[in-house]
């Protein structure tokens, strides 16, 4: 467990900006930062971080929060997960009681698995460097591939022991369950039993975005590779690790990808480590299965440029060619370069300095057009061919989302391919009206696949009293938590004396007249909270409810507190404490108003069923009453 004292020097310390900047690359707008939002597909930024509130916002998805909350569902970690997380960055120091049985028992599928990934990797690294085995036979490989220790280090290289069940026993020595080795791919279960999958292998650890080890990859050394045996084996899907969605190296690359404002696609293990070695750190490789939307989505948070750099054999040409039209609908810039016969990442990265490869690359990467064309239509003078050749181009060029760029690539086209431009523009426009009527269709599915899910809900526009009511408690409680500080009142009374009230005490002042409480109980808990905060010096209602370590409380004063405005719009003042007081009274007449209202429709619908007629004179009597107090109310409000 870790303590409020323990929690409070960690938020102190906590940079939202720094924090959301390990995995969204910001840019400064005004006084706050923007980026892609990495919590859904976002083509332009809208994801917003102020550094004044400590809280970042999507204006388009709605998510966000404090540095908890972002590393919470970012990362999809725990509350002392996160706050742990965030003590290593800024070196501080926890102590932690030694936590029981039962509440190891407790602890997630997915933390355990993480758990024994870490393990695993620090044990393989271990034996590399220090086992007779590991050196004979593992850091020979390295060694041989010329890479060099702080390499081998930084990458967290490793190597598995010949002996199928090494890891094994060593697992069960040290407490981890066979349940999690399975579940993480690090060793395989039939009916003789448990046994490595990474045996006699070099070990290339997978770490995430954030730094976790995630799954492996292990490259057989000896001469069984020319056989049936497979040369690399990598990790199996599992609960922690979607090989669709990870991207070898980006841990190591991200911060060089914003340096730079380019990464450097490859295919291999090899020719990540080789390019970082001769110093060219901003690059990645998805390890030869088809870029996914996932991949490029990850890649578009730090950068809008990117490379393909592949072998320039006929599966470099087609890893090259795969992924291309991929990247540019998701907005990405792509350029291309294969590398000269008989070269790799690997081998070239080995033989040149990074200077060396930076100029290479500049000199001789093209754009995907001048790729395609010299790929499709070199030396191809078939007419039903070459129109092939261009409708391809043309096809790539229209899934560019920017007007502008892709008016430009069509002018390109026109120019090198010698075709009309009009003729271009026309066979572009087709497709683009192809993919919308297909986006339209599918749109139309969906609403409606929507509109049998929800036949029983209000229609659009009409609300209910208890949704009214609803939303006037939420906007109480949102003047509770932007301004539960701020005084309202500050005037002398022939019966209190001197009187002065915060926003909160004023609000639960006013209930405690008559008995109210709001329905939701999250409310009453932050409504009381902000009452006993207010006599402290420097309270400050909006920072102490965003900040809350209650998760729940955080994650709803983050939204109320971003809601119906933009972060960092100066033009927008903050209101003045009379006016803040005018906006609550009226607020507490709506929340007076609607629990009468909602009065008056229980007493009509107990009337209806009602057969004692002593009892029905006294929901009439009622009835009357309370219609009298809701025109009342209703007058005071102007309705």
């Amino acid at each position: 467990m870790i303590d409020r004292a323990t929690i409070d020097k960690i938020m102190d310390a906590t940079n939202i900006v720094d924090v959301v900047g390990e995995f969204v690359n910001l840019r400064k707008a005004g006084v706050n930062y923007k980026g892609l939002c990495p919590f859904h597909d976002d083509k332009t930024p809208s994801f917003m971080v102020s550094p004044s509130k400590q809280i970042c916002h999507c204006f388009a998805c709605g998510e966000g929060g404090n540095a908890i909350n972002f590393l919470m569902k970012h990362e999809q970690i725990t509350y002392p997960e996160a706050l742990r997380w965030l003590a290593k960055k800024y070196n501080i120091e926890i102590q932690e009681r030694e936590i029981s049985d039962e509440e190891k028992k407790e602890q997630s599928e997915r933390e355990s698995m993480f758990v024994v990934n870490e393990w695993a990797c620090q044990y393989f690294h271990e034996i590399l460097n220090n086992d007779v085995d590991g050196q004979a036979i593992g850091k020979q490989y390295f060694r041989s591939r010329g890479i060099r220790d702080d390499i081998i280090k930084k990458f967290q290289l490793g190597f598995a022991l010949t002996k199928r069940d090494a890891l094994v026993n060593e697992a069960r020595r040290k407490g981890y369950k066979d349940e999690f080795l399975v579940k993480t791919g690090l060793c395989i279960e039939n009916e003789r039993g448990i046994y490595d999958r990474f045996a006699g292998r070099a070990i290339f650890p997978w770490l995430n975005v954030s730094g976790k080890v995630v799954a492996f990859g292990g490259r057989k050394l000896d001469a069984a590779t020319k056989g049936v045996q497979q040369k690399y084996v990598n990790s199996p899907d599992s609960e922690i690790y979607h090989k669709e969605r990870e991207l070898y190296g980006i841990y190591q690359a991200k911060k060089a990808i914003v340096k730079e404002e380019r990464v450097y696609m490859v295919e291999g293990y090899t020719d990540v480590i080789a390019m970082h070695q001769c110093g060219l750190e901003n690059v990645v490789a998805n390890s030869g299965t088809a870029l996914s939307v996932y991949q490029i989505r990850l890649l578009h948070r730090f950068t809008q440029n990117i490379t393909l750099l592949y072998d320039g054999d006929e599966a470099g040409i087609h890893a090259a060619m795969r992924g291309t039209d991929m990247l540019l609908q998701e907005g990405m810039k792509v350029k291309v370069l294969l590398l000269p016969d008989g070269d790799d990442p690997d081998s070239f990265a080995r033989k040149h300095t990074a200077t060396e490869f930076k100029e290479y690359i500049e000199e001789h990467q093209t754009d995907f057009i001048e790729f395609k064309t010299n790929l499709l239509l070199k030396g191809v003078k078939d007419p039903i061919k070459r129109a092939e050749a261009v409708n391809s181009i043309v096809r790539s060029v229209s899934v560019i989302p920017d007007p502008v760029e892709r008016s430009i690539y069509i002018s390109d086209c026109a120019r090198r391919l010698e075709i009309d431009e009009r003729t271009l523009i026309s066979q572009t426009n087709k497709y683009i009206a192809g993919d919308k009527e297909e986006q339209q269709k599918e749109a139309e599915r969906e609403a409606r696949q929507q509109e049998n899910s929800t036949v029983t809900q209000s229609p659009i526009g009409l609300h209910t009293p208890q949704e009214q009511a609803t939303e006037v408690e939420r906007l109480l409680i949102q003047q509770v938590i932007r301004y539960g500080d701020v005084v309202v009142v500050n005037e002398d009374t022939e019966e209190d004396g001197h009187l002065e009230l915060t926003v909160a005490q004023y609000i639960a002042f006013d209930f405690g007249d008559d008995g109210l409480t709001f329905g939701n109980d999250l409310y009453n808990r932050i409504l009381q909270e902000a009452v006993d905060r207010s006599a402290e010096k420097g309270f400050k209602a909006e920072t102490y409810f965003t900040q809350h370590p209650d998760v729940e409380i955080s994650q709803l004063a983050h939204r109320l507190a971003v809601d119906n405005y933009q972060l960092g719009r100066t033009f927008q003042k903050e209101p003045t404490a009379k006016e803040l007081r005018q906006l609550v009274e009226h607020l507490l007449l709506d929340f007076r108003y609607n629990i009468v209202v909602n009065r008056q429709k229980e007493i009509m619908n107990e009337m209806k069923t009602e057969k004692d007629m002593g009892r029905m004179k006294e929901l009439m009597d009622e009835y009357k009453s309370v219609s009298e107090l809701c025109q009342q109310i209703g007058k005071m409000l102007g309705r």
